[in-house]
């Protein structure tokens, strides 16, 4: 498969701070990787990076082969990245519908698509963002990121301070993102076993650096590496 998105020796950081040293991945077309590591490594960094939020110090940022370094986080948005905040970012003034439809774009995902889901939203169509709970708000959140028909998704610890019940289903809905609908993603996420189970490959990164790069079943029954970085015990 051909390369989607690449990063190479890339270096990044708020204001003078530098955060990321030197990363460097590629993620292929239909490909899903696990973006993992303890709190403050640089996890985060990495996907606003990919967006455009930080200070790129050094390195290049390519999607389908396109240096997108200088481009504006919108024009990465329309070059085809799509993006789910810790935040979540939705509109909280407006219905779960006006949301979906006020940044919508021609392609696989409508709103129809997103509907079905997620049809707790369908549900939901007419109340507005503040109305809805916490699970229902990343559902939204995906689904806003869905119907801009991205070529890589961005997903940023979609399941964090969600209810047990809430992260399964979310996290079937990203198996179903990824495996049915093959679609390029990246996932920072604390549920490492979850996660891996869902997707192709991992890296670890450990003080800005990656540290391990490797098929993600391969990593999932790895306990020294597991242990080593992430904390992760065998019983876990």
């Amino acid at each position: 498969m051909a390369e989607l998105l690449v990063l190479e020796q890339v270096s990044a950081g708020y204001g003078r701070a530098t955060v990321l040293q030197q990363v460097s991945f590629g993620l292929c077309e239909g490909e899903a990787m696990a973006l993992l590591g303890r709190n403050g490594v640089g996890k985060t960094t990495t996907l606003n990076t990919v967006i455009g939020l930080t200070r790129q110090q050094g390195g290049r940022i390519l999607l389908g082969g396109q240096d997108i370094a200088r481009l504006s986080p919108e024009r990465r948005v329309e070059a085809g990245i799509g993006w789910v905040p810790q935040e979540r970012g939705i509109f909280r003034s407006l219905t779960v519908e006006e949301n979906i439809t006020a940044v919508a774009r021609p392609g696989r995902w409508t709103l129809e698509a997103v509907y079905g889901l997620f049809p707790r939203l369908e549900e939901r169509r007419r109340n507005f963002g503040n109305q809805l709970s916490g699970g229902e708000q990343q559902m939204l959140a995906i689904a806003r990121a869905l119907v801009l028909n991205p070529k890589v998704l961005l997903l940023d610890e979609p399941t964090e301070g969600l209810a047990p019940i809430i992260v399964e289903e979310l996290l079937a809905a990203i198996r179903w993102i990824v495996r049915e609908e093959g679609m390029a993603a990246i996932v920072v996420e604390q549920h490492a076993r979850q996660i891996l189970a869902i997707t192709d490959r991992a890296v670890i990164l450990d003080r800005g650096t990656v540290a391990y790069t490797g098929a993600s079943g391969t990593l999932a029954a790895d306990t020294a590496v597991l242990g080593r970085f992430l904390g992760i015990g065998g019983e876990d």
